[in-house]
Parts: structure tokens; C-alpha cells; sequence
């Protein structure tokens, strides 16, 4: 027996004096709906309405039992439109898990522009490089920037690609000369992420890709700490284009050998599921396509 069914059958009984009215408000046959009461009463041990030729009426156990149906119902009738106005209207905690260099160096991009527009979601940002378990942590959505995503149980969204591009200040450039071709890079100071390669491979637009070693230089764990260097003039790094697009219109960075990229990176969102997606998850994933593609 399914009870709330059978809850619902019976108040539809009380509620319309008769098994006739309630099976067709129900849309079924008398038969069905005195079936649902019996089984109703079995299961619970008591009779719940006095039946005759005539009218019905509600035992006293009919009575305690109908007024707590009549609150149960109505409290699930509501959590269940609470639910479905939520997945229409995008509100509530949004728990975003996002590279470092997202949270701290695109955010600004991005975040006033998603709050103006959803004032009703409010955002919880960790910011963490090492992959985290979405599910076990209770994230919505994680951004992540890497080459093409391995075969996993999450959903992924696409949301760009782009080129990782050497860069340095124009400080450093007026100090120690602009590369003119990949033999000029030796004599320069580099900035390189630790967790990356000894060896950078510089792929043209045509042509073979040229495989260089950077020389000495500062090695750092953080992309941040790397992009501070870099603006300060420390020597030349490395990030995707998206990450240092505002700092080249700006001037604050140069590119360097412009007609090299050190391969692509695939921006990411990721997220448990893609059946029922609350809507404040989806407003946000779609939000961060639209920014990525007006970008590119």
C-alpha cells in the first residue's frame, strides 16, 4: 500500500461526503477508493468512518487521524512547491570549488556581473588546486583548468579554450630586451609553476613545435605568487590567455613571441548531475559560457 496515496484517498473521501465523489474527483472507480480505505484501516488497526445507505461519518479516530492527514499533506504540498519554484527561480547557496588562479585572478571578471544578476544566490567560494570530491564535500559546481578531462562520474560543461601564452611586464621587457626568436629566450629570467614540466613545448601556428628548457629563474607552487612576480618584473611566465587577457589590454603585461603558444587549456564545469540541475547551478554554468565566449 502506498500510504500517502492512501492518505489522500481518504481525506478526498471525508472531504466529499461519499466514495462516489471522491473516486470521481480522484479520477478512479468507487471500487479503488473503498479498497484504499480498507487497507488504510487494516494498516493502522482502526476504522476510520462509519459506513452506511445514507452518509458516512468519522469515528473519533477518524477525526484525529483525518486532521493530522490534512496537516501532513499540506506540509508536504508545500515543501514540494517550495522545491519547484526554487528550480525556477535561481536562490540559495551556491558552493563553487574553482582553481586558485580563477578565484583570485578571474573572479573579478566574472562576479559582480553574476550578482547583479542573480541577487538571490549567494556564493561560497573555496579556492583549492588539488581536486576536490564534489559529492563527499557537498560542492555544486567546480570550475577546473587542464587539458582534456579524463573519463569521470561528473558532468562536464565545456566552457573554453585557450591558449597558455608567455607573458612579462613592460618593466622587465624595457630591463632586458624583447625576445625576438625562441634561441633569444636562454638569456632571460623565468618564472615556472613547480608542478609543471622542466621543458616547455613552444608550438607555432605552422611548423614544427620548438622544446625549450627555461633557465634560472624563480619556481613557485602558486600561480598567484607567480603572477605578482610577473607583474613586479621579475622575469617571464606563463598562464592561459583568459587568466591574463585584462593585464595585456591594460598594458600591464606584454606577450612574448606572440606567434608561440605553449599548448591549450580546457576550462571546466563540473557538477554531480545533470537530471533535475537546481536552477541557481545552471544559471551559473551558463552565466560563465556566455562570459568565456564573449571573451574569446
Amino acid at each position: 500500500m502506498n500510504q500517502l496515496h492512501a492518505m489522500r484517498t481518504f481525506c478526498c473521501i471525508v472531504e466529499s461526503q461519499g466514495f462516489s465523489a471522491a473516486a470521481e474527483r480522484l479520477g478512479t472507480v468507487h471500487s479503488s477508493v473503498s479498497r484504499q480505505l480498507q487497507h488504510l484501516e487494516t494498516a493502522l488497526g482502526v476504522r476510520l468512518i462509519h459506513r452506511n445507505t445514507r452518509r458516512l461519518s468519522l469515528t473519533e479516530a477518524g477525526e484525529h487521524y483525518y486532521a493530522a492527514c490534512v496537516d501532513i499533506l499540506e506540509r508536504i504540498d508545500s515543501a514540494a512547491l517550495a522545491v519547484s519554484h526554487e528550480q525556477d527561480r535561481p536562490s540559495g547557496v551556491l558552493r563553487i570549488s574553482a582553481p586558485l588562479v580563477i578565484g583570485t585572478l578571474e573572479l573579478a571578471n566574472w562576479l559582480p556581473a553574476f550578482q547583479q544578476r542573480y541577487p538571490d544566490v549567494q556564493i561560497d567560494l573555496s579556492c583549492s588546486d588539488p581536486f576536490v570530491d564534489l559529492i563527499a564535500e557537498r560542492f555544486d559546481v567546480a570550475l577546473r583548468i587542464c587539458g582534456p578531462l579524463a573519463d569521470s562520474s561528473l558532468v562536464a560543461r565545456r566552457l573554453h579554450v585557450s591558449p597558455m601564452v608567455m607573458v612579462a611586464s613592460s618593466a622587465y621587457v624595457q630591463r632586458m630586451g624583447l625576445p625576438r626568436s625562441a634561441q633569444d629566450l636562454a638569456s632571460h629570467q623565468w618564472l615556472s609553476y613547480s608542478a609543471s614540466t622542466n621543458s616547455w613545448r613552444l608550438q607555432p601556428e605552422q611548423g614544427e613545435a620548438v622544446v625549450f628548457v627555461p633557465g634560472p629563474g624563480m619556481r613557485s607552487d602558486s600561480i598567484t605568487a607567480l603572477y605578482a612576480a610577473a607583474l613586479a618584473g621579475v622575469g617571464i611566465a606563463a598562464f592561459t590567455l583568459a587568466t591574463v587577457q585584462a593585464d595585456l589590454r591594460a598594458g600591464r603585461l606584454v606577450r612574448i613571441l606572440p606567434e608561440f603558444t605553449l599548448g591549450l587549456r580546457h576550462y571546466y564545469a563540473l557538477y554531480p548531475h545533470a537530471r533535475h540541475l537546481p536552477a541557481k547551478v545552471r544559471a551559473f554554468v551558463e552565466f560563465m559560457a556566455q562570459c568565456y565566449r564573449a571573451e574569446s
